[in-house]
């Protein structure tokens, strides 16, 4: 047999055991998808159980089935679906805002330790204050209108972001920067190459932070000022008693926020396939 025929079949020898790996990995994901259905099914297996034998009264834990029906008479009848677009709409403005503007300082503060004691105290200080602390104030000066909410989550988003993205900066090897020196790097190399995508990861999980809890805020910031929105349906159905119209906004904030933050780790994964690590 020739050289290359022996190559060949040793490739492909070598390249047998791969498929089985592969399988047992695709196998292994099924597994754990299927495995975190259990939780959610027994909770509503216990809250049709809940409503059948009237453990707890209706009028504050309608059925499943009640529920459906409010969502269906809400999507249909009512503005459940512009409610939700005006609070999606608030979520990605906010959370666009704010994490550009928090990568962009985060980055400047982590290369420069004058632009870090500049805003330092400052952002110290503001970061502080919670958001809704400031909704009131907000609203004098903005009215009730989308860009007051967006301000608010905004801010709320810009703190975790700033902090990761400056550790993430200041967390680069010190082995890394000195053999890019070594290389005789220029500056905008070095940070295109070794700082930013060493710092990377740190930044990444910041931003499947700061999207969670853009998406949790305008609940609250919608309901303590608006007229629209989920949070707004929220604080109207209890005001109103309407436990059924409550539960349908808190399950779609609940699936939607699972979403994000599934999609968030998509792009997490995506981005950074090129760092192996521990997967349990």
């Amino acid at each position: 047999m020739s050289d290359t025929a022996n190559t060949i079949a040793g490739a492909g020898f070598a390249a047998a055991p791969a498929r089985p790996q592969r399988a047992r990995r695709t196998g292994r994901r099924l597994h754990v998808n299927l495995t975190g259905l259990v939780l959610p099914l027994a909770i509503l297996v216990l809250w049709e159980a809940s409503a059948s034998f009237r453990w707890v009264d209706p009028v504050f834990l309608p059925a499943p089935q009640k529920v459906a029906a409010a969502f269906w008479k809400m999507l249909t009848a009512q503005n459940l679906a512009q409610d939700f677009l005006a609070s999606i709409t608030i979520v990605g403005q906010a959370f666009l805002y704010g994490s550009v503007a928090a990568i962009l300082l985060g980055i400047a503060a982590g290369l420069s330790r004058r632009v870090e004691a500049f805003f330092g105290p400052t952002f110290d200080t503001i970061r502080h204050i919670p958001g809704i602390a400031w909704l009131p104030l907000i609203v004098l000066w903005l009215g009730i209108g989308a860009p007051a909410k967006v301000l608010v989550i905004a801010k709320s988003v810009f703190f975790p972001v700033f902090l990761n993205t400056l550790q993430g900066i200041r967390n680069v090897d010190r082995n890394h920067i000195e053999l890019a020196q070594a290389l005789t790097l220029t500056r905008w190399q070095l940070v295109r190459r070794v700082v930013l995508p060493s710092a990377l990861p740190s930044i990444l999980v910041s931003l499947r932070y700061a999207a969670g809890l853009a998406w949790a805020l305008v609940v609250v910031a919608e309901g303590l000022s608006g007229l629209e929105g989920l949070g707004f349906l929220i604080f109207r159905a209890q005001g109103l008693l309407l436990t059924d119209q409550l539960m349908v906004c808190m399950v779609v904030i609940g699936l939607v926020g699972f979403a994000i933050d599934r999609g968030m780790a998509l792009v997490q994964r995506r981005l950074l396939r090129w760092k192996q690590g521990f997967e349990g």
